[in-house]
């Protein structure tokens, strides 16, 4: 048995694994069949983020097969769509297709994302893509300080649900416009007055960390509103790995900045940084995969799973 298989064997219950068809890299590749790269190197670097790289080989490879499902998947759920508006006699409803992305802090959900939107707005059938983060749906941190949750930034009780539920609901409904919240990353908080706007795509990435997550008895959970969910997956080592990589750029680069929420660690010595990483890794963000994100991978349509080097290696698609 390839050590590779042997390593996900020990991330994967075999009840998770019965559940899906396993792609090896080659064998997923040869699914893109006549599907065209649409976005030149030039493209690729500016969607590529400080943690995410990315090549065209690895579009080639990963990307391109998976935008030809999705938009077969689109054109099936269009179709149904039509279906059904000539079934009650009324005109079809423009509805977005929503696609999910989940996955860990660090594990290159943004960079992802973005190169996903790019190749799909490619596609004649669905040109207008838009993405949507949940950080948007973060509670400002006036409010998780009043309600002691600074600590938990990022798990599922520091957003604002019922905001992300009245959002996506309304966006199912085909409301022509609608405004959400931005959050930056460099003051770390909600940025008043300023907001994203919607404007009905013909697919909305929805990416975030606990984006797949099922709430108990609750009546309805945001993975109601998705047509198909993408899982970003990596070994837990990989992930600290990179988690402690991007702080440690962060802190020449960003932090530098007066306004960055993490502008008190612009002087740490290299090793007072790392151990401060690897300490907010340990202490929180581990804490949240092990919890709430990895628990949630069994309800992906499609599971991508990185190798060390940042490539993807393997592919599960579901196939129950």
């Amino acid at each position: 048995m390839h050590q590779a298989r042997r390593e996900r064997m020990r991330m994967a219950h075999p009840d998770e694994l019965s559940a899906y068809m396993i792609f090896g890299r080659g064998d997923w590749a040869a699914l893109r069949a006549g599907t065209s790269l649409t976005l030149s190197d030039a493209d690729l670097a500016a969607l590529r983020g400080l943690n995410g790289p990315i090549n065209a080989v690895e579009v080639s490879d990963i990307y391109l097969p998976l935008t030809r499902l999705l938009n077969l998947h689109f054109s099936a759920a269009r179709n149904l769509m039509q279906v059904k508006a000539e079934f009650l006699g009324r005109p079809a409803r423009r509805s977005p297709y929503i696609v999910a992305l989940a996955g860990s802090v660090g594990v290159g959900k943004s960079t992802f994302a973005r190169v996903l939107c790019a190749l799909l707005a490619g596609w004649a059938d669905h040109p207008r893509v838009e993405l949507v983060t949940t950080d948007g749906f973060l509670h400002a941190n006036a409010v998780l300080e009043e309600r002691g949750l600074m600590r938990r930034k990022g798990f599922p009780e520091s957003y604002d649900l019922p905001r992300m539920l009245r959002f996506l609901a309304a966006a199912k409904a085909g409301e022509a416009e609608l405004e959400l919240p931005v959050y930056s990353h460099l003051i770390g908080d909600i940025v008043p007055l300023e907001h994203q706007v919607i404007r009905q795509p013909d697919i909305l990435v929805f990416e975030g960390l606990n984006v797949l997550l099922a709430r108990g008895t609750a009546p309805v959970v945001v993975s109601d509103f998705f047509d198909f969910s993408i899982y970003l997956d990596a070994d837990e080592a990989d992930i600290q790995s990179w988690y402690v990589e991007r702080f440690l750029r962060l802190q020449a680069t960003a932090f530098r900045n007066p306004a960055s929420y993490f502008h008190h660690y612009r002087d740490l010595p290299p090793g007072g940084a790392r151990e401060v990483a690897e300490r907010l890794w340990r202490e929180h963000h581990r804490a949240n995969l092990r919890e709430n994100i990895l628990p949630t991978r069994t309800r992906a349509d499609v599971v991508l799973r990185k190798r060390a080097d940042h490539s993807i290696g393997e592919v599960w698609l579901r196939e129950t």
